[in-house]
């Protein structure tokens, strides 16, 4: 697998929990410079990661096969392993032993990595602890996704699961608020209450939150609309609700 982006691969460089994946090498285009080049470059020389440099007609082309695109590599490529992943028991575990009451985020539908990439970011800077991807109907943890979200995959535990009604099922008998995300919910979301462990669910823009996975949430919240527009970008709307919980949070501990 392939991260891009000189702000993904340098966060991914950056990582250095027992959790985070191995990069095999950087691969740099030639006549690529720049300060973020340079901290590419000797964050790698720390971590022992063999720079290589690329004719541009080569790296082109191989940009173009990872990226579909010529030019949003930035110049710079890193082959690594697999994002690691976790079982949702794991996923659990952890999550309660970095806060009291987690926050998680779960991706029902979502088939666009750029949505996931830029869902995980948001919810990385708005301090959620994890993120659960179903293993159908969703986009892969790809370089695209890993692009968008700035580095953010690097800093989240994801669990990958095969049921996500399932996993949000155990996540409510561990103790967890399962809220989703709802156009015509009548919870507005700065209404809703964030006190307890919470998972967040957002659906495609298309079809929603699915039956099954809607049966298991404990509430739902909605973001009023006051446009001509109907709904929002799923990685936008939950990039909204996330930040509320954090604003509300913070407000608490204060």
């Amino acid at each position: 697998m392939y991260i891009f982006g000189r702000n993904a691969v340098q966060e991914a460089l950056s990582q250095t929990s027992a959790g985070a994946r191995k990069i095999e090498k950087i691969l740099l285009q030639y006549g690529a410079e720049g300060a973020p080049i340079q901290a590419i470059r000797t964050l790698a020389a720390k971590r022992n990661v063999p720079v290589s440099l690329m004719d541009k007609r080569k790296f082109q082309s191989l940009e173009h096969e990872v990226c579909e695109d010529t030019g949003r590599a930035q110049g710079v490529l890193a082959l690594t392993a697999a994002f690691t992943t976790l079982t949702m028991s794991e996923l659990l575990e952890r999550s309660f032993s970095l806060h009291d009451a987690p926050l998680l985020v779960a991706l029902d539908g979502i088939t666009d990595p750029h949505n996931v990439g830029a869902i995980a970011r948001s919810a990385e800077c708005a301090g959620f602890h994890g993120i659960i991807v179903p293993e159908q109907r969703s986009a892969p943890l790809s370089g695209a996704a890993a692009k968008t979200s700035a580095g953010a995959l690097e800093y989240l535990n994801i669990a990958k699961v095969s049921n996500l009604a399932k996993a949000l099922e155990d996540a409510r008998n561990a103790g967890f608020e399962v809220l989703a995300l709802e156009s015509d919910a009548k919870t507005e979301y700065t209404t809703g209450r964030y006190d307890d462990a919470t998972v967040l669910v957002i659906g495609s823009e298309g079809s929603g939150i699915t039956k099954p996975v809607r049966a298991v949430c404990t509430g739902a919240i909605s973001i009023p609309l006051h446009g001509s527009i109907a709904s929002l970008n799923a990685s936008v709307a939950s990039g909204v609700v996330m930040f509320e919980i954090a604003r509300q949070r913070k407000k608490t501990e204060e």
